[in-house]
C-alpha cells in the first residue's frame, strides 16, 4: 500500500502573528522545507479586525494598526517564499507529528512532519461559562465578535451598550462603539481591578466619560426576542452579589469581555501537557512541549497583552525548531520553575540548561494575582536568591517579566526556581 502522507520538515499551525513570526525565524535559520496552515481565508489572524493603532511600538518602534502590523509579516513571509495554505483546517495532530488537514480545494491531506509549531491563538470565553441568570435574547455578543461585525462587516450590533468585563478587547470596543454613535453606559468588572492595560482604561473609557464599575457584575438579563436591559449588582470579597445594591440599565446590547482561552484541542490530541494556570502548554525555555519536536508559542501558549511580545516569543520558537531539525541540541540539565506567592502562570515552566558554558539568558513571564504597589519580584532557588527587583506597580492586566542572566542560569542546573512577589527586597 502506498504511503499517502506528505513529508515535511516543519509544519506550523496558524498564520496569525505567532505562526508567521515562527515561520520567518525558522526560514532565516535555514529551514527550507516548511509549511504554514491557516483555517481562515486570509493570513494575519485576529489582527485583521483590530483597526485601532498601538501595535508595533516595541518591535518596529512605530505605531501601527493591526492590519498594518500583520502586513509586515505577511510581506516578509512572501519575500522569503514561505508557503502558506489558507482556508485549511487542521483536524488532528498525533504524538508522532502526523497532521491531518482539510480544505475546499485539496480535500483531506495528511502530513508527516519532523517538527510542529502550535500557533493556533486563543478564543473568547462564552456566556455559557459565566452562569448569568436570565433569558437568551438577541443582542449578547462577545467583544471580539462585535469587533469583527463593526470593523469588517460594517454592522452595528446595537445602540445602548453595557460591557461586562474589562479585558482589552472590551475596553477597545467601548471606544469603538462610542465613535460609531452608540451610547456605552458602563464597563462592569467583577474584580476590584481592571483586567486590561492601563493605557486602554485611559484612552478608551476615561477619555470618553465611560464609567468603570469595579467589583460589580451582571446578575440578570431582561428581554425575550431582543435584549431590553440588565441588572447590575455590587459584589463582595467573595465575588457574590450584595443584596440591595442592584441597579437597572436599559440597553439593547451586552458585550462580553471576560477572558481568553488558548485553543489547545489539537495540543491535547498530540499528548501535550497543559498548565492549569495558563491553560496553555507546559514548555521549556526553547518553547518545546513535553512531546519531543512539538513547540508552542503565542496566545495558544499563554494569553499576551501585546502582539510585539507574541512575535518575539514566536521567533524564538522558530529558531528553536530549526535547531531541533538540525540536531543541534547540546546535553542539558533540567530545572523546574514554580509560581510562588503572588505569581500566576510563569512561562516557561522548565529550563533546559546546557552542561557547558551558558551564553544566552532566559526571560520568565507571569501575571501577578492582584495589584501590588512598590513590591519586589524575587527569583530564588532553595539555596540562594538570584535577584530581587523593585516594581512600582504590578497588575493582573499586564504581564510582568524578569530576565535571568547566563551567570544565574549556570548556578541553577537541576534546581527548582521559584518566582514570587515580596514586600521587602530579598537577599541570600
Amino acid at each position: 500500500m502506498t504511503d499517502t502522507r506528505i513529508p515535511i520538515d516543519l509544519l506550523i499551525i496558524g498564520a496569525g502573528p505567532a505562526g508567521l513570526a515562527a515561520a520567518i525565524a525558522a526560514k532565516r535559520a535555514g529551514v527550507m522545507d516548511l509549511l504554514v496552515l491557516e483555517r481562515e481565508d486570509e493570513q494575519g489572524g485576529i489582527l485583521n479586525q483590530c483597526i485601532h493603532n498601538g501595535f508595533g511600538l516595541h518591535r518596529f518602534k512605530e505605531e501601527l494598526t493591526g492590519p498594518e502590523y500583520a502586513e509586515r509579516d505577511i510581506k516578509e513571509a512572501r519575500d522569503l517564499n514561505i508557503p502558506v495554505l489558507t482556508g485549511t483546517t487542521v483536524l488532528s495532530v498525533t504524538r508522532d507529528k502526523q497532521v491531518t488537514a482539510v480544505s475546499r480545494e485539496r480535500g483531506i491531506e495528511v502530513y508527516q512532519a519532523k517538527a510542529v509549531i502550535l500557533a493556533m491563538g486563543c478564543r473568547e470565553r462564552p456566556r455559557g461559562a459565566l452562569a448569568i441568570p436570565g433569558s437568551r435574547p438577541a443582542g449578547i455578543y462577545s467583544a471580539g465578535t462585535a469587533q469583527k461585525l463593526v470593523n469588517m462587516a460594517g454592522f452595528m450590533p446595537g445602540r445602548r451598550v453595557i460591557i461586562l468585563g474589562s479585558g482589552d478587547i472590551g475596553l477597545i470596543m467601548a471606544r469603538r462603539m462610542t465613535l460609531q454613535g452608540a451610547q456605552v453606559l458602563a464597563c462592569v468588572e467583577l474584580m476590584p481591578y481592571s483586567s486590561g492595560l492601563n493605557r486602554n482604561i485611559v484612552q478608551c473609557l476615561q477619555d470618553y466619560g465611560i464609567p468603570l464599575m469595579l467589583s460589580h457584575t451582571v446578575v440578570d438579563i431582561k428581554g425575550r426576542e431582543r435584549l431590553t436591559g440588565v441588572t447590575i449588582a455590587q459584589v463582595g470579597e467573595d465575588r457574590r452579589p450584595i443584596p440591595g445594591t442592584e441597579q437597572e440599565f436599559e440597553c439593547d446590547t451586552l458585550l462580553l469581555s471576560v477572558g481568553l482561552i488558548p485553543e489547545n484541542e489539537l495540543s491535547l490530541q498530540a499528548g501535550v501537557r497543559l498548565s492549569p494556570m495558563t491553560q496553555g502548554a507546559v514548555v521549556n525555555n526553547h518553547f518545546e512541549t513535553n512531546v519531543k519536536g512539538i513547540f508552542a508559542c503565542g496566545n495558544v501558549l499563554h494569553v499576551h497583552d501585546l502582539v510585539d511580545y507574541v512575535s518575539r516569543e514566536s521567533m524564538q520558537a522558530g529558531e528553536a525548531a530549526a535547531l531541533y531539525l538540525k540536531g543541534e541540541k547540546a546535553p542539558f540539565l533540567r530545572s523546574q520553575v514554580k509560581d510562588g506567592q503572588g505569581v500566576r502562570g510563569t512561562v516557561p515552566q522548565r529550563l533546559d540548561i546546557p552542561i557547558e558554558e551558558v551564553t544566552d539568558g532566559v526571560e520568565l513571564m507571569f501575571r501577578p494575582d492582584r495589584v501590588y504597589q512598590n513590591h519586589f519580584v524575587t527569583v530564588r532557588t532553595p539555596e540562594e536568591v538570584l535577584l530581587s527587583q523593585r516594581r512600582f506597580i504590578l497588575t493582573p492586566g499586564e504581564m510582568a517579566e524578569v530576565k535571568l542572566t547566563p551567570d544565574m542560569l549556570s548556578r541553577v542546573r537541576q534546581k527548582t526556581l521559584t518566582v514570587e512577589i515580596t514586600e521587602e527586597k530579598q537577599t541570600t
